[in-house]
């Protein structure tokens, strides 16, 4: 892993709008994008992941990811963190969370699995559901880190 940090706090997004899922989705991947994790490609994977299954995790979050065709569009390992105040209709569930996963190699699997531990913890999963500032995302998501090969 690059020193460049898995979570930029430019892709840290705390007042987003989005119309539906898909667009909620390409949002997040647009911010993977700005920060020049992954190219544009790569939201393309990340909606044709979700039609094939849900990346809606519970607790009103969602961790949307590209497919394993996508990752070579990945440039680094980061991670976009979006929030929807106003809540996304996902297949019938309410999303106020995003987390944006962009992974070279098998990087999503030790992400994925960091942050269900936090989303597991009710008093973490809610305080990052109700972040405003940047730097209460990065105090709760700030120490996953990959393993260095």
């Amino acid at each position: 892993m690059s020193d460049q940090q898995l979570l930029d706090p430019r892709a840290i997004r705390l007042a987003e709008k989005a119309a539906d899922r898909d667009d909620a989705i390409r949002r997040c991947g647009q911010a993977l994008v700005d920060i020049g994790a992954a190219e544009p490609g790569y939201v393309d994977t990340m909606l044709a992941r979700e039609q094939s299954i849900s990346t809606y995790v519970g607790e009103g979050v969602a961790i949307p990811h590209g497919t394993l065709a996508g990752k070579d569009l990945v440039k680094r390992d980061a991670l976009a963190v979006l929030r929807f105040p106003e809540g996304v209709d996902w297949d019938g569930e309410t999303v106020t969370l995003c987390v944006a996963i962009a992974a070279q190699g098998d990087g999503h699997v030790e992400l994925l699995a960091a942050l269900a531990e936090i989303l597991l913890d009710e008093d973490q999963a809610r305080e990052l559901r109700e972040a405003t500032e940047p730097e209460t995302v990065i105090r709760l998501l700030g120490t996953i880190q990959e393993e260095e090969n």
